[in-house]
This record gives C-alpha cells, structure tokens and sequence, in this order.
C-alpha cells in the first residue's frame, strides 16, 4: 500500500479570471503540476485534487459562473479523489481528513495555487493532524501582495521564501519539483 498523496490544490480557472494572473510567478504552473502528476501516478501514488468555491459570490470562485474547474491539461483519472472546500485549507470544509485516513496515508505532497495562503494553509493543518508533509516550492504560484502596512509590497519570490522559511522544519520539509522526481 502506497501511503503518499500528491495533493493539487486550487489549481484552477478561477484565479485566470483574475486581474492578479498578468502577475503570477508561474504561469507555467499546470505544466509544473502536470509532472508532479505523471509521477504520483507512475508510483502509484494517490493524487487529490482540490478546488476552491464561493457559492454566491458572483466573483470568479463562484461555481455559477463556470469557472472553478481545473486548468486545461489537468484532470482527475478514475479513481481519483476530487474535493470543493470553502475555506483556506483543503482539510476545514471537506472530508479530506477521512479520505486520508482511509487511504492509509501518512505523507502529503503540497503543490498549488497561492503558495503563501492556501497551499501554506493546508501544510500547516496536515502537519498538526500529524502528517508528514513535503512542500514542493516551485511547483506554487503565487502574485506580489502589498504590505500591511500599504508602504509598499512582497514580490512573489519574498513571498515564497517566508512561506518556505516559515515552514521548513517546522510543518513541512520544502523541496523542488525535481527532488520529488527523484524520489
């Protein structure tokens, strides 16, 4: 029994609806994702796809509009988990833990779309629901976001690297594309 999940989070539509897409670190990132897939799937491994939804909203994430469908090129084979959720991380609002826990999983493999809020978030949740998680860095797109303070913003490559200083060691050991082909 394989006891690994490449978990696919949010890699959707939705976010090329969005103004924020003409400034992706990765718009690349279905192709990124693509190979971590062909992989999972060579190993036998579980891949889980997850997507975010705002019922109701009118915005780009409302499933209504057609949009919160998974990216061309992506998509789920027979077998293949696929779970909605309505909060931050891919756990909260779905029956992802159950479905782990059924699968006999142990590690979860974190690949997505915003690197520092929902791919983060979910690592953080998997790590304290006592999973080992691996987070693969290049394999998240995220966009500059502006400080709190409006005095300027983070570029999507200082974002990347608080969220892999913030957990590295701490909720998720931070690994590249080409380490997990390795594996």
């Amino acid at each position: 029994m394989n006891t690994t999940a490449l978990i696919v989070i949010d890699v959707q539509e939705s976010f090329r609806q969005r103004e924020a897409w003409n400034r992706i670190d990765t718009p690349d990132i279905d192709e990124r994702i693509a190979r971590l897939v062909d992989h999972a799937r060579a190993a036998g491994r579980d891949v889980i796809w997850v997507l975010h939804a705002e019922p109701g909203s009118g915005g780009e994430f409302d499933p209504e509009l057609g949009h919160v469908r998974l990216l061309p090129g992506l998509k789920p084979e027979p077998g293949e988990l696929t779970v909605t959720k309505t909060s931050h991380n891919a756990f909260t609002t779905t029956n992802l833990a159950q479905q782990l826990v059924e699968r006999g999983t142990r590690e979860v493999v974190i690949t997505g779309i915003r690197t520092e809020q929902c791919c983060e978030t979910t690592a953080r949740v998997a790590s304290d629901l006592g999973y080992e998680v691996r987070f693969v860095l290049d394999a998240t797109a995220t966009d500059p976001l502006p400080l709190w303070d409006g005095a300027g913003e983070l570029t999507a490559a200082q974002v990347k690297e608080r969220t892999a200083a913030a957990l590295h060691g701490r909720f998720a050991e931070v690994v590249t594309i080409e380490q997990v082909l390795a594996s």
